[in-house]
């Protein structure tokens, strides 16, 4: 069952049945040049997505399956989660997508209903986004979603934006 929808993608949460789906994105190395954990075999697949399952029933939030309304494909995920950040914890949006749903404005769309959701429904007070500064498409996005400030800081021993927007500022006209 959706928790809710953007104009192309279903947005749930996932499950063990994702593993084959997310593992294919998982372990490509495009998709994850700028993760922390690298490639992703299905082992750390599972890994993941049974942490994302722990972070729902812990939090209310995760990182969320992505679908697409016309072909019923996953195409990724999106969500916000918890992170360590200089000692302190955030929620901190993250998001992948499949290479063939690259350059469709699908990560925009995405980040745009998980910040609608998380911050109407959830009243999170800030949502962060880490970004390191050669990765300039999801710069693109987060900037496009109104993350526009940021400080650099070392996270897991490199250097990183890390992008603060608040509830206040997302509502602001």
């Amino acid at each position: 069952m959706p928790l809710f929808e953007t104009p192309r993608l279903l947005v749930r949460e996932l499950s063990r049945q994702d593993l084959p789906a997310l593992t294919a994105i998982l372990s490509d190395p495009e998709v994850m040049k700028f993760s922390l954990r690298g490639v992703c075999d299905e082992q750390m697949t599972g890994a993941f997505i049974d942490w994302c399952v722990q972070c729902y029933a812990n939090y209310g939030m995760g990182q969320w399956a992505l679908v697409d309304k016309a072909s019923g494909e996953l195409v990724g995920f999106c969500g916000v989660s918890p992170e360590q950040v200089a000692g302190v914890q955030e929620a901190s949006l993250g998001y992948r997508l499949a290479t063939r749903y690259w350059r469709q404005g699908l990560a925009s769309e995405a980040v745009k209903g998980v910040l609608e959701y998380v911050f109407s429904l959830q009243q999170q007070p800030a949502v962060i986004a880490i970004i390191e500064s050669a990765n300039v498409a999801s710069l693109r996005v987060a900037q496009k979603a109104g993350f526009n400030a940021f400080d650099t800081v070392q996270f897991h021993g490199r250097p990183v934006r890390v992008y603060r927007l608040t509830h206040q500022h997302w509502k602001a006209p």
